[in-house]
């Protein structure tokens, strides 16, 4: 009975006994055993909370944004930081920011359709007729003439077309209607982790710092000091800027005559934050225009769009996403375009972040290596 029952005690033996070893591989099992435990849990707790793990990437995105902005109404205001009030209200502050765009958006939206409508009802019964800047084409004013009361002046082939377009628009419309439910619920759960970020801000920041340097030392807490600078330095290369270029269009729109010039100012805004897709919103506004009888208006009108936005994409933009962190232009344009092909909107702060760990890592390393590259010169000339 004592012999079979002593392997389960933590008893410990002579050394010559030759039980020591048995001990010390059982410690060992219970260590892997819960090592595997413990990466079982953490894959279980993943794998259930997957769905969800983009909303609570762009919260930790926020809060990281926000933080300076935070830890300085925290050093000005600190008995409302150990309160609810200051997390909430930098909440509903960012929550306002994405939301005024967007109804500003849906309400013109909505606008336009009861006009858009009526104007398909008429065009049902009497056609389209060819509008008057198609005479003022340049070139191919009569092969557009000629197709245009060919397909669109006639009422038939109008309300064809018509009928077709509102079928396809209705499955469209549900499966926009169904992302637009799906989205708006990951943007409150992001909003919901930003408060809990930033309520818990000390807290979190102390916990992270210790399991960053009992993972990986003062090593792990640089390259997190290289990722936020990261995202702050490309919180201000595109959202900042993007604002930027919004304004500045907007007031171009207003000088042109675009009708609605404040909207577009604010959609050319929302675009200008992904690289390169502002052009996307001055070509519109530019058609606009010159469909409105100021073809010189409209051309100058995208001659300045594309100016400013080749002068915020090629110099502005690097230079603020990479000067927090000492990354490369190319560095920083790799990551822009490839975390937005990978990830989506979320690469576009995930890619300048790891090009940025990755440049810092090679810099690192590629230093060490001439150290030791120089160590041994040195002593074969010595030798």
């Amino acid at each position: 009975m004592s012999e079979t029952s002593e392997p389960e005690t933590n008893q410990t033996p002579s050394p010559s006994s030759g039980k020591v070893t048995l001990g010390f591989s059982l410690n060992k099992r219970q260590m892997r055993a819960r090592e595997i435990l413990a990466c079982i849990i953490v894959a279980l707790a993943i794998y259930t909370i997957q769905d969800f793990i983009p909303a609570l990437a762009w919260g930790v995105v926020f809060a990281v944004a926000t933080s300076p902005l935070y830890e300085r109404a925290c050093i000005r205001w600190p008995g409302a930081s150990k309160t609810i009030w200051l997390p909430l209200l930098f909440t509903t502050a960012l929550a306002l920011l994405f939301l005024v765009p967007m109804i500003l958006i849906a309400r013109e939206a909505f606008r336009e359709a009861s006009d858009m409508l009526l104007w398909t009802q008429n065009a049902r019964q009497d056609g389209i007729p060819v509008p008057n800047w198609v005479g003022q084409l340049p070139f191919a004013r009569m092969a557009l003439t000629e197709w245009w009361q060919e397909n669109l002046t006639n009422p038939h082939r109008v309300h064809e077309f018509v009928t077709a377009f509102n079928r396809h628009s209705l499955n469209m419309s549900r499966t926009v209607g169904s992302q637009i439910v799906h989205r708006s619920t990951l943007f409150c759960f992001s909003l919901l982790t930003l408060f809990f970020l930033l309520k818990n801000n000390k807290k979190v920041q102390r916990q992270s710092i210790i399991a960053s340097r009992r993972s990986f030392g003062k090593r792990g807490e640089l390259i997190a000091r290289q990722i936020i600078a990261s995202i702050h330095g490309t919180v201000a290369g595109l959202v900042l800027v993007g604002v930027g270029e919004g304004l500045l269009m907007g007031v171009v729109y207003l000088i042109a005559g675009l009708s609605h010039a404040a909207l577009f100012g604010v959609i050319t805004a929302v675009a200008a934050m992904i690289p390169f897709c502002a052009m996307i919103a001055v070509s519109i506004a530019s058609v606009m225009i010159i469909a409105s009888g100021a073809a010189l208006a409209g051309i100058i009108t995208f001659c300045i769009g594309s100016l400013i936005i080749f002068v915020a994409d090629h110099f502005v933009r690097p230079a603020l996403i990479g000067g927090s962190t000492e990354l490369p232009f190319f560095w920083v344009l790799l990551g822009i375009l490839g975390g937005a092909e990978t990830w989506g909107l979320l690469g576009l702060f995930i890619g300048p972040a790891a090009m940025a760990t990755a440049h810092l890592l090679w810099r690192n390393w590629t230093r060490e290596r001439l150290c030791e590259a120089d160590s041994l010169s040195s002593t074969t000339t010595r030798n």
